[in-house]
């Protein structure tokens, strides 16, 4: 120990190793139990590679409301961590850090969480907690320790017996009527990525009420050991299979307004989930419906390597490339994709000259705002006496075509902080607004009687999403769900065949009423120690010198949401977030904001033109716009 201390001392003063990460690795190695901790640091301080060390151990991976997300393969790995290797190519062992994701940082997370459940609940009873997973590299293992330690640790664990999507967490939290939740992904990230995503009792991602105390007796715990309670005291581990299968997808199917469309409309779907979970639900859900659902055969298959994807995020078009052959080889419809925990969902469709088109996440959202409106209304459940009742709730950095389409229906819209964890906050708001005599137990109601409510009492969500391809069509779940925007996008596409319409018909129709909405997306990734302290520079610097002037246009306004106080729509002060808008006087607008689970600075750009106009030209001249403001912000985010 005293020679590696020597050689880290040594390192630090040559300036090869960075002070924070000597301590952590101290710290890191004073905490363990034994364990491959210091054999893989002494292999890499062996081999110079202090890059590596300072990636790894450069911080402590904060405990954030999202919970915890990092590399669980290094880029360097060790012949330690490489042992006898494991599934799918991966290494045995999990990569060694205190800035990375592995059973020492996850073991801090769960009994951090475990604790402040137990001060929730209080004495009078166990903590419930229930853990999923998805196909991840060490996923699996990751879930059965997270309920071991939680049985040890004197509480009653949940967990299902294969991989299972984000939102079937959700559901099962409220299902089961849990404390807390836990699932093991980091969504669409590379594969050498993990996460340990943790939500509440409402089925939600934990927030400022409830993430502040869990932080705190996350960051408490600096060691992993733990003493397993005496067997009395010890908790049970209660496996989830196909009854929750069933119960999660008898509740997707309320989301369909008109299932009479789908009776004989004989679409022609190809589905892929990209090596993840959305095929669980996915496939025979849709088959049950009338669809003809084709898979990509090669993609099916449940692997952390993702091996015939560069990133397995259905945002890019590449990783539906696959689909996308085969729907032009079958003569498919529809193309849709979902990532690795299914909260994600991608689409391409047929136009009218046989072409297969990707849509973005605005686009995709907006067609599923504006036919569940115009169907509700049609449907008779809302009306012009109760339609300020309902809602529609997006993010800031969602297009504004939400917004239109909502003002012209007559419906409100709520805006949010980016994250769903803030859409699900207001469905927490507007269930808690109903009498409690009324509502009785909310989560055994009917999805008819709980909008009956909600129209009477409180606001009705008829639909929510961002533009990351995150949506959502019921409060039954409380996060965003691929699963249910499968079944809620086959239904607009079977109304788009039932109308002669091609989906992409159907949206000029909504751009000709509300107006033509283009939106750019954008990122800068700086990876690593160095990268982050950048990402953090860039993003201090539009904050501390905004811009006057922009592409040769004059700024009329600069929101910046980490030091104003900012309030939505329904006059709730939004918390702090490091995210600056900037609106100019031709209507062009961007955000930038740093990515709270990459490693990115992401910017979003926004152009639009009046409804009713040539639209053909509107789009040219938008997308022009859109251009020209990139290449503008992208020269200048140099020069700072």
């Amino acid at each position: 120990m005293k020679s590696l201390e020597a050689a880290l001392t040594e390192a630090v003063s040559s300036g090869k190793l960075l002070e924070s990460a000597q301590a952590n690795i101290l710290a890191l190695l004073a905490g363990s139990s034994g364990g491959i901790a210091a054999q893989v640091v002494g292999e890499l301080v062996k081999g110079g590679e202090w890059q590596e060390l300072n990636d790894r151990f450069f911080k402590t991976l904060a405990f954030g409301t999202g919970g915890l997300r990092g590399r669980t393969i290094g880029r360097v790995v060790t012949q330690t961590e490489q042992g006898a290797g494991g599934p799918n190519d991966r290494p045995e062992h999990p990569c060694v850090g205190t800035a990375t994701m592995n059973y020492y940082n996850v073991g801090r997370a769960v009994r951090g969480l475990i604790a402040y459940a137990k001060q929730h609940v209080g004495p009078a009873r166990r903590p419930k907690l229930v853990f999923a997973h998805d196909t991840r590299h060490f996923s699996r293992d990751f879930a059965e320790f997270c309920a071991k330690v939680c049985a040890d640790l004197g509480c009653d664990a949940f967990l299902f017996d294969g991989p299972r999507s984000t939102p079937q967490l959700s559901f099962a939290v409220r299902q089961l009527r849990a404390d807390a939740g836990v699932v093991l992904t980091a969504s669409h990230n590379p594969p050498h990525d993990n996460g340990f995503k943790a939500y509440f009792d409402d089925g939600a991602q934990i927030v400022d009420a409830h993430a502040e105390g869990i932080v705190r007796e996350v960051n408490a715990i600096s060691g992993e050991h733990y003493e397993p309670l005496p067997g009395g005291g010890r908790g049970t581990i209660t496996i989830l299979g196909a009854e929750m299968d069933a119960s999660y997808a008898n509740r997707l199917e309320t989301l369909l307004l008109r299932p009479e469309l789908l009776v004989g409309a004989a679409t022609r779907i190809v589905f892929t989930n990209l090596h993840g979970t959305g095929g669980h639900i996915n496939v025979p859900m849709l088959r049950s419906f009338g669809f003809e659902v084709l898979t990509v055969p090669a993609q099916d298959v449940q692997d952390g390597r993702f091996p015939t994807v560069e990133s397995p995020n259905p945002e890019n078009a590449p990783a539906l490339k696959m689909a996308i052959e085969l729907a032009q080889k079958e003569n498919a419809e529809i193309v849709i994709g979902t990532d690795p925990d299914a909260d994600r969902m991608g689409v391409a469709v047929r136009d009218r000259k046989g072409d297969m088109v990707l849509l973005t996440g605005n686009q995709i959202g907006s067609l599923m705002e504006w036919y569940r409106l115009k169907t509700c209304f049609e449907l008779g459940w809302l009306s012009h006496a109760n339609c300020s009742r309902a809602v529609v709730v997006k993010t800031f950095v969602t297009t504004e075509l939400q917004k239109a389409i909502a003002d012209g229906f007559g419906v409100g819209l709520v805006d949010t902080l980016t994250g769903f964890k803030y859409i699900a906050a207001k469905l927490r708001k507007y269930e808690n607004a109903i009498p409690a005599d009324k509502k009785g137990d909310y989560r055994a109601l009917s999805e008819e009687e709980t909008r009956r409510l909600r129209l009477e009492y409180s606001r009705f969500f008829v639909f929510g999403g961002e533009e990351s391809y995150g949506y959502l069509g019921s409060d039954a779940v409380r996060d965003k769900d691929a699963n249910g925007a499968t079944l809620m996008f086959a239904e607009v596409a079977a109304y788009a065949k039932s109308v002669g319409k091609t989906i992409p018909e159907l949206m000029d129709d909504i751009y000709q009423e509300f107006g033509f909405h283009q939106e750019m997306g954008q990122s800068i990734v700086m990876e690593g120690a160095d990268g982050a302290a950048r990402i953090q520079a860039l993003a201090n610097s539009y904050a501390e010198n905004p811009p006057a002037e922009v592409d040769g246009a004059a700024v009329v306004k600069v929101r910046d949401f980490a030091k104003q106080h900012i309030f939505d729509q329904e006059g709730d002060l939004l918390p702090k977030e490091k995210m600056l808008f900037v609106d100019l006087e031709d209507g062009r607008s961007f955000a930038v904001r740093p990515s709270g689970t990459e490693p990115k600075i992401k910017y979003y750009l926004f152009g639009k033109a009046a409804p009713g106009g040539d639209l053909a030209a509107d789009k040219a001249a938008v997308a022009n716009g859109l251009e020209s403001l990139w290449n503008w912000i992208a020269a200048d985010a140099v020069a700072r």
